[in-house]
């Protein structure tokens, strides 16, 4: 998997050279995240809130609304992480405070000695799960020089030493040395996490290549966890090295400045040798309406996948035609794509979509044979469409702000005096249709009543 890096420091999206440097800022954040989506979780870091620098909550929220994300940056407590989760976080990153037992008196001195808290890890992996947790161990290969201060955490942790030798983790925004050696701690953390973030500090914002040794030990030390790999990446050929260790990537300067482009990395993080040896080379790929209903499926080689980021509609290689198709290129029932993700072995994708129209070429909704699900977004599809273009007779497009408010109070009370279960069920599916006639009116979607009671389940 691919994934891109929102860093924010004073409100603004920004790239650090090696975390301190700043090379560049931009004031697109929501532009970013929809876009990265496609791809993608997408890192969400803030920095002020590493930095003990205040915050950046509230642009946080918002990105959390608009795209699945993971979240780091000065998380130290469990009621962090969970607030965060409750808010749309997929996941959630945590550094120094991982390798920093306050139960213990020692080099640490106020926060506690160096060591992996594993009572700090077991909490947020029962309170949020632990396949929501991504623990930050981070290399250098120089050394690093000490300070005293250790008030930040960056969200990610530090290693110094020589690719080959020991390696020393650090804390503190990588300033403060801990002696935690790297594959033991990485080790006892993947015990309690669904994933590890390992970032290759010198290479950091530099764009002169990542060190894979220190990958490869990690990989070697924790073969079944799930390692993300960042720092210095430039190349396809990294990315390429990167999935052949089964590492995701996460890019971040590279990215930015255009010298790789993300969908090219997509492509060349997805695992073509496995499915070289059982599909021919081609990639298998599931097109799923954004409710749920799986439509059709079909298969990819690399033009395809590439092809459907330039067009944003699904594209397929034919195998009864051995060529590039677009679903929809003749019919005009096009599947336009609003994200593809890889499955756990990068060798299937499923892609959520929007269908322009029935997906099967019998007419049916459905290559499965059904027609299409009536979900509450369908509901509100049909209600905004009626207001949009009103037929003559049409019942809805009359509802205007007074009447719809007028309707939801006269059918809430039929459905509290209801007497009988079909009665209840009618009442309850007249309530339905006037408060999403409502909500409609005012601007508000299905998605977002949705994710408030996911917030509130998950609080």
């Amino acid at each position: 998997m691919v994934v891109a890096s929102i860093d924010i420091q004073n409100g603004r999206v920004v790239q650090l050279k090696q975390g301190r440097e700043l090379v560049l800022q931009r004031d697109n954040a929501l532009e970013l995240v929809e876009e990265f989506d496609k791809y993608g979780e997408v890192a969400v870091i803030d920095l002020d809130a590493a930095m003990n620098r205040g915050n950046n909550l509230n642009i946080v929220k918002s990105l959390l609304r608009r795209a699945e994300c993971r979240v780091g940056g000065g998380i130290r407590t469990v009621e962090q992480a969970k607030e965060l989760v409750s808010l749309g976080a997929k996941r959630i990153i945590v550094g120094s405070q991982a390798f920093r037992d306050p139960a213990k008196k020692g080099a640490g001195i106020a926060g506690g000695e160096f060591a992996v808290n594993t009572a700090f890890l077991e909490a947020l992996a029962r309170a949020i799960g632990r396949e929501r947790l991504i623990v930050a161990i981070d290399a250098a290969s120089g050394t690093v020089q000490r300070t005293a201060d250790s008030g930040a955490d960056t969200g990610g942790t530090n290693v110094r030493g020589t690719p080959g030798t020991a390696c020393e983790i650090v804390v503190d925004g990588w300033k403060t040395p801990t002696g935690l050696p790297l594959t033991e701690s990485a080790r006892t953390a993947a015990a309690f996490a669904g994933g590890l973030l390992f970032t290759c500090v010198d290479r950091e914002g530099t764009m002169t290549g990542m060190d894979l040794t220190p990958v490869r030990a990690l990989r070697e030390a924790v073969p079944e966890t799930r390692i993300t790999a960042a720092g210095g990446v430039s190349s396809m050929e990294e990315i390429a090295a990167l999935a052949c260790l089964d590492c995701d990537v996460q890019l971040g300067m590279a990215l930015y400045t255009g010298r790789i482009s993300l969908a090219e990395a997509f492509v060349e993080s997805l695992n073509w040798n496995k499915c070289a040896g059982h599909s021919g080379g081609l990639i298998s790929v599931i097109a799923q309406s954004s409710g749920g209903q799986v439509l059709m499926t079909g298969y990819a080689d690399r033009e395809a996948v590439a092809e459907t980021f330039k067009r944003g509609s699904l594209c397929f290689h034919s195998r009864t035609r051995n060529r590039l198709w677009m679903k929809g290129e003749n019919s005009g029932s096009l599947l336009q794509v609003k994200r593809l993700r890889a499955d756990c072995d990068r060798d299937a994708l499923l892609a959520e979509v929007d269908p322009v129209g029935p997906v099967c070429h019998t007419g049916d909704w459905s290559c499965f044979g059904v027609d299409r699900r009536y979900t509450w977004d369908y509901l509100q599809a049909i209600i905004a469409g009626r207001f949009r273009s009103p037929t003559p007779g049409s019942y809805t497009a009359t509802l205007d702000h007074a009447l719809v408010r007028e309707k939801i109070m006269e059918e809430a009370e039929e459905l509290c005096t209801a007497k009988t279960r079909d009665e209840v069920i009618w009442e309850a599916a007249d309530l339905l249709y006037f408060a999403t006639a409502l909500i409609t009116r005012e601007g508000v979607s299905v998605e977002e009543i949705l994710d408030e009671l996911d917030r509130r389940h998950k609080k």
